[in-house]
């Protein structure tokens, strides 16, 4: 299955139905008399988070979407037929924005959540709702009212307990498909992840989710390498784990530019609680000399091997903790 997640549509809701001008023709009712119905309701736009859906690929095909409009009213005061909503189904996690407002219409980060986000029009009253003891016979009836319509933004940031970042080929899909079920794709060349993965992951009576973010580069934050377009996805994880390369020759500078990245993309990133984890030790061989205290101030670091097992019991129980 293709990822994508970002996308922008057009919605539309229904249009309220005309309401009607007519009069009785009844046998024993001198002069009849004002039975014009009203129009019935147009149908809303609704979104609804579903956990079985996982990219917004739907949305690259069909980008318009609109709900039925009402039906006119009739006479003998029949009301029209209120018009079907449409209901788009999203992923756990998506953000849906007024592109011409800029103000978000809802966060959806919750299973089953649903909200309105384009409300259909009223229906127009029909002629006997106008008549008065001086205006029996009212020749006036409302037109529908028109459904709201939007061009929307939906865009999908993942929702993870524990970020796993790093440089290409840190390491990272490895350490994923050791600790969990998920089955990234794994190679020795850059870039072989290509969109986020996820791994549910159990420890004890404790579980959390983690996600295998696309390698970062210097200047991801300008667009270079796979960019900022994964990043989002960082944004809603409560904790980060930064992956390091045990063999690389410029662990510092490694480190610091992945910092530096997400500072640059949002200075909240680099709040976020956070654990070192240095990757590969079992193809070290010499003793690793792990980065300088005033280089890292007091964020925890481990050493792992996600390929032989070396403390990765101990890794995901801090995992579990800072996923609390």
């Amino acid at each position: 299955m293709t990822f994508i997640d970002s996308a922008r549509i057009f919605i539309k809701a229904g249009d309220g139905g005309n309401g009607c001008l007519a009069f009785r023709r009844e046998k024993y009712v001198p002069k009849g008399g004002p039975s014009g119905g009203d129009g019935g309701r147009g149908g809303d736009v609704i979104v609804i988070a579903d956990e079985h859906i996982h990219t917004l690929l739907d949305f690259k095909y069909q980008q318009n979407y609109a709900a039925q409009r009402g039906q006119h009213g009739e006479g003998d005061n029949k009301t029209g037929k209120n018009g079907q909503d449409v209901i788009i189904r999203l992923p756990v996690g998506t953000i849906v924005r007024d592109t011409k407002e800029g103000v978000v219409l809802v966060d959806m980060i919750e299973d089953g959540q649903q909200a309105i986000i384009a409300t259909g029009g009223r229906g127009g009253r029909g002629n006997a709702r106008f008549a008065t003891p001086t205006n029996r016979a009212p020749r006036y009836h409302e037109p529908g009212y028109p459904g709201q319509e939007r061009e929307i933004e939906l865009e999908l940031k993942l929702l993870a307990d524990i970020g796993l970042v790093g440089l290409p080929n840190a390491g990272k899909s490895t350490l994923l498909a050791r600790i969990s079920a998920a089955r990234p794709k794994i190679a020795d060349y850059p870039f072989t992840t290509l969109v986020p993965h996820l791994g549910l992951v159990r420890v004890d009576d404790v579980s959390f989710v983690v996600a295998d973010i696309p390698g970062l580069i210097e200047g991801a934050h300008t667009g270079k390498g796979l960019g900022t377009q994964f990043l989002r996805h960082i944004e809603r994880t409560r904790a980060i784990a930064v992956l390091l390369d045990a063999t690389s020759e410029q662990l510092q500078d490694d480190y610091s530019t992945l910092v530096q990245e997400l500072r640059s993309y949002n200075q909240d990133l680099v709040k976020k609680p956070r654990i070192i984890v240095y990757s590969k030790i079992d193809l070290l061989t010499s003793e690793l000399e792990p980065l300088p205290a005033e280089l890292i101030g007091d964020v925890p670091s481990l050493q792992i091997s996600a390929v032989s097992g070396e403390n990765i019991d101990l890794l995901l129980h801090r995992f579990a903790e800072l996923s609390r």
